[in-house]
């Protein structure tokens, strides 16, 4: 595990836990400082939930774990893309960095009901997969490494199922005794773009699995061949 400014080594597997679930929504509140773990999809999607958390003057720290993205050089790019945020909004960011999507697909395939297994796994039985792995790594990571609260940038996207999103952030704060930072960020879309243009970020073109590049691709071009 990798960190900018200065030196962060640690692992993302584990199961620790803090012991008493605390279940919360909305602003973990200022009372103390309040160290919040927010996982980042990527440098665009990352901007609007970044700046809003910030403003409730917690301690934030982002959590680059995507083992979603494929190919290797879209994930350089959406890695590139955060440490480049990073510097910009003078952002301390934990970098996972190893690419394996080999891995993340057998999960992904081994979480399949019997019926869902055939052919190409649909978009909602593989999405929820992506969702809790990478939300469970942050819980585990913020719960073993003495964070308050955790939160992820797929709260802010248009396309993400934002309902099954926040259930899960709410039951896996539960589990790893942590409080779940949820705000809907979905209103500040048209201010993301802006900003990622205006800071030159790369902005990718499908959510980042192979399957979701696939029917990118393929949508595009039936509507390329369409008379």
């Amino acid at each position: 595990m990798k960190g900018n400014k200065g030196s962060r080594t640690n692992s993302s597997s584990g199961e620790g836990a803090k012991t008493g679930p605390v279940r919360q929504t909305g602003p973990v509140g200022t009372t103390g400082p309040v160290r919040v773990l927010v996982h980042m999809c990527c440098g665009p999607c990352s901007i609007f939930p970044i700046k809003s958390i910030l403003k409730e003057s917690a301690q934030v720290f982002g959590f680059f774990h995507n083992p979603n993205i494929h190919p290797r050089s879209e994930f350089r790019l959406r890695l590139e893309a955060v440490k480049k945020l990073a510097a910009l909004l003078d952002l301390d960011v934990l970098y996972d960095e190893e690419y394996r999507p080999t891995a993340f697909i057998k999960g992904m395939k081994a979480s399949l009901l019997p019926e869902d297994k055939e052919g190409k796994p649909t978009e909602g039985p593989r999405c929820s997969y992506c969702y809790s792995e990478r939300l469970e790594a942050t819980a585990r990571w913020a719960s073993e490494n003495g964070f308050d609260a955790f939160s992820s940038s797929l709260l802010y996207s248009r396309y993400a199922n934002h309902g099954e999103i926040k259930e899960l952030g709410l039951a896996l704060a539960d589990r790893y005794g942590l409080k779940f930072y949820y705000e809907d960020f979905r209103p500040g879309w048209q201010s993301g773009i802006d900003d990622s243009k205006d800071m030159g970020l790369y902005r990718q073109k499908y959510c980042g699995c192979i399957y979701s590049k696939m029917e990118r691709y393929s949508k595009k071009k039936k509507k390329a061949s369409a008379p």
